[in-house]
């Protein structure tokens, strides 16, 4: 295979980059071809970068992945099987059993597909799928972390558990209460659907389960009998949950292991966009630049796109028009810097980034009480025009959408996909995927099992490259957001090349990738409506 392509990237970064690395973490100055990074560093002291294990649920065998930008250590070693194995590795697919919920409507979602790649080292992503077993229905969720993994780890692992405790019954809560109070097992209040290789903390910390306790005690003192709707339960969650995180780190804490992973949670960032369908309401909740699109099949058979969040970006007119409400006229000019909140941040929602929301005088009195802050790799600063924080906020736009049998798809994804394909060129790969998928589906049809038979139907399926083919959807996305040119063609040797790039590359051509695709019940939906 040739290594043209992957000696042009080595060598156009090495003339074209300014970048800035500190610890774990890569803040860019220069702009890629294919995206661009979130956090821009004001000012910089060297630090050597730590060549980590890549952990994003799954950690490339060494000779797939180089560290080192010398060119005599740089060659193409992957074959066609062994790109595979890497696009592959972080797949998860889920079928959903047929169950029908509390409220008696049937279940709308047929199954789930995953898939993660990660350009960042520690990957900075994070993923969750789980189901409410007190309440009804499952959440979908893309997480988006910056300065770091641990914002997006802990938002991940904390968000669902809020929307769940924010949609139970006073009866529920009651339980919910009676059970701690007389320090018995909870019921339990969601059922995870993990790749095996997803990196987890712990479920809820002490710390973590005492707030959200807090959070249902408030909900207890409300006296709802059946709890907030959806969208109350979604603006609610994503707020409540950025506010603890805020305040955790404001509490004294004595286990130290807590004190400084609370510290890098509030420090780094993350951005959200959460999917929960129950039936056929489907709400999606979103804070920053993850996406979330319908595929839509028309009755002439024509497929189209159905946006259901907006960017939160200095691009977004709306979101432009929001943030100099909120600030003094004065501010106009440089509230938005080169596309940036204040010049630092792209995603004008997120959670954490308590640099850009507590004041100059809380950030100091935080971080004077002895942290090592360069050990934690939590870099100190202040935008040259921080005059009225907060500037940052994790509260989400919802949208509802009635599902109908038209309705095929649903795709979430960080904005390292979006960065690179457009919402109807990811339809299109959907769509592809599942022809694909129903010509390969094998006749089931009574006839024979002679050997002959046999050997005939194995070199037609050899013939046909099906044991190429991706078997999951967010993989096929992920192939073509790295490996197409700009003429959306496939090329082998970029695909390569872009997966074999040293570790203080790979995150100036491309962003991490995590995606996941949620496949509707066409009958179940319709059957709803029919009122079978």
């Amino acid at each position: 295979m040739s290594s043209t392509v992957s000696y042009w990237i080595l060598n156009s970064a090495r003339n074209s980059v300014a970048t800035l690395q500190g610890g774990r973490r890569l803040y860019s100055r220069c702009t890629s071809s294919r995206n661009t990074s979130k956090w821009r560093l004001l000012s910089w002291a060297p630090t050597t970068l730590k060549n980590n294990a890549l952990c994003a649920g799954f950690a490339l065998p060494k000779a797939y992945r180089h560290t080192s930008t010398e060119e005599d250590d740089f060659h193409l070693q992957l074959s066609p099987e062994q790109v595979n194995e890497v696009l592959r590795a972080g797949e998860s697919a889920h079928k959903i059993l047929d169950f029908v919920s509390v409220s008696g409507v049937p279940n709308s979602v047929l199954r789930f597909e995953s898939n993660q790649l990660a350009a960042n080292s520690p990957v900075e992503d994070r993923r969750g799928v789980a189901s409410c077993l007190q309440t009804n229905g499952l959440m979908f969720g893309i997480f988006d972390g910056h300065g770091g993994h641990a914002c997006a780890q802990a938002v991940s692992e904390r968000l669902f558990y809020y929307v769940a405790v924010s949609l139970m019954s006073q009866q529920t809560l009651e339980r919910m209460e009676g059970a701690m109070e007389s320090m018995k097992p909870m019921p339990p209040i969601l059922q995870w659907l993990k790749h095996p290789g997803d990196s987890i903390y712990k479920d809820i910390t002490s710390v973590h389960l005492d707030h959200l306790r807090v959070y249902w005690q408030e909900l207890l003192d409300l006296h709802m009998e059946m709890g907030l709707n959806i969208k109350e339960a979604l603006m609610y969650s994503f707020q409540r949950l950025d506010s603890d995180i805020s305040l955790e780190i404001q509490a004294p804490l004595e286990d130290e292991m807590t004190r400084n992973l609370s510290l890098q949670v509030a420090f780094s960032g993350a951005t959200a966009c959460v999917a929960h369908v129950d039936g056929v309401d489907l709400h999606v909740a979103n804070a920053g630049d993850c996406r979330a699109i319908l595929g839509v099949q028309e009755d002439s058979g024509m497929w189209s796109c159905l946006p259901l969040t907006q960017d939160h970006n200095a691009r977004n007119q709306a979101e432009l028009s929001r943030l100099k409400r909120e600030h003094p006229e004065s501010e106009d000019r440089t509230i938005i810097m080169e596309d940036r909140l204040l010049g630092v941040l792209m995603p004008c929602r997120a959670f954490g980034d308590v640099q850009l929301k507590w004041s100059k005088e809380l950030q100091r009195s935080v971080l004077e009480r002895g942290f090592d802050t360069e050990a934690l790799n939590i870099y100190q600063f202040t935008p040259t025009h921080y005059y009225t924080p907060p500037y940052l906020t994790a509260e989400p736009e919802v949208t509802y959408h009635r599902l109908r049998p038209q309705d095929k798809f649903l795709v979430l994804a960080s904005d390292g996909l979006w960065d690179v394909l457009d919402n109807e060129d990811v339809v299109r790969l959907v769509v592809e995927h599942l022809t694909e998928a129903g010509r390969h589906k094998p006749d089931l049809a009574p006839r024979p099992a002679k050997l002959g038979l046999m050997q005939r139907l194995l070199l037609q399926r050899k013939a046909q490259g099906l044991h190429a083919a991706d078997q999951n959807a967010a993989t096929r996305l992920i192939r073509h957001a790295i490996g197409s040119n700009e003429y959306g063609e496939m090329e082998p040797e970029r695909l390569a090349a872009m997966l074999t790039l040293p570790e203080d590359l790979a995150r100036m051509y491309r962003d991490d990738i995590t995606v996941t695709v949620v496949y509707f019940n066409s009958d179940s939906i319709d059957a709803y409506y029919k009122g079978g």
